[in-house]
């Protein structure tokens, strides 16, 4: 166990690595390309950095040998969105008071457009997901999930025309370029690749202690899909998110989040419909609706006053601490 956990602190780092140049170099890319903060916060980099936990499912569902390969998988998919809507944005308000303490902020200064968008489409499509379960016949589950396909494609089409440019933005120099002069769109390319092969990299050694400190453990298959899978693969939007907290890019920092749970709403349980028979268990239906509230608390209080303070992320936080409280009793 001793080695294991050696790993998992392997594989944070390389985590944290790759998130520092991941954002670094996809701010550069959003400024060569003159897109809006909403397409590189809620698009570009809730995608990419959605990699490492987009793949656990998928591969559990259509390569898993075990018994309970579909069942870790269906857990995987509902794990990512619940832990973005709670923990993730939790950590956001956590961030932003500690780096902020000593200045005049005490609100997360985010565009409002696009916070309400993503928490609105994230309310609507999720509401489809978990619904899904609950259709008598397979044939009206692959209709939500070709509603969830379309849904995100529409969504990808109203984000990119949100936000501010970032084509005139003043950001830090790329880590792959230090001479003087325009920065090639090439080696920013790369340097987004790289920081998303080191984020993937280190979050499968992550995982792969994780499971192996959990079995050791003798933690049941549905509580790691659930909540330790998850919880070690949303550290890369955890981590990009804090990074652009404490430069002051609050909008970057929840568009990264809030556009994963989109994403991870849509295109990734469209899979898990249409390759398993979509049938949830008690757990797996709590952790849906808990994700549902935690997002409907935060667009509630966001509609509802001019200012989002950082003390309006403790409920998701909250909530993510009633649903470990609830699995810990049910296991």
């Amino acid at each position: 166990m001793f080695a294991d956990l050696l790993v998992l602190i392997a594989g944070l780092a390389m985590i944290l690595a790759g998130a520092n140049v991941f954002t670094n170099g996809v701010e550069w890319l959003g400024k060569r390309l003159n897109l809006t903060e909403g397409a590189v916060g809620s698009i570009l980099a809730a995608v990419g950095t959605a990699l490492p936990e987009t793949m656990v499912p998928l591969i559990a569902i259509l390569f898993g040998s075990t018994g309970n390969a579909h069942e870790v998988g269906v857990g995987a998919i509902l794990g990512a969105p619940f832990m973005l809507s709670t923990l993730a944005l939790g950590i956001v308000g956590v961030s932003k008071v500690f780096y902020c303490r000593g200045g005049n902020s005490r609100c997360i200064d985010v565009k409002r457009t696009i916070l309400m968008r993503d928490l609105k489409y994230f309310l609507f499509f999720y509401s489809l997901t978990l619904g899904a379960a609950f259709l008598p016949s397979h044939v009206s589950k692959i209709a939500v999930a070709a509603i969830l396909v379309a849904g995100y494609a529409y969504y990808v089409k109203k984000t990119v025309e949100d936000g501010d440019s970032l084509a005139e933005t003043e950001l830090p120099p790329p880590y792959f370029w230090k001479k003087e002069g325009p920065v090639p769109l090439s080696l920013i390319i790369v340097q987004v690749i790289a920081g998303l092969i080191l984020i993937a990299a280190g979050a499968r050694f992550f995982v792969n202690a994780l499971g192996a400190l959990a079995e050791g453990l003798m933690v049941p298959a549905l509580v790691l899909s659930l909540v330790i899978t998850p919880f070690a693969t949303e550290l890369p939007e955890k981590l990009n998110s804090v990074i652009w907290v404490k430069g002051g890019k609050d909008t970057l920092a929840l568009g990264n989040i809030t556009g994963a749970m989109v994403f991870q709403s849509t295109l990734i349980p469209a899979i898990g419909i249409l390759t398993t028979p979509w049938r949830l268990s008690p757990i797996a239906v709590l952790s849906a609706v808990l994700a549902l509230l935690s997002g409907l608390i935060v667009y509630l209080l966001a509609s509802r006053r001019k200012e989002l303070k950082p003390v309006v992320m403790i409920y998701p936080a909250a909530i993510y601490g009633l649903f470990l409280l609830a699995v810990i009793t049910m296991i």
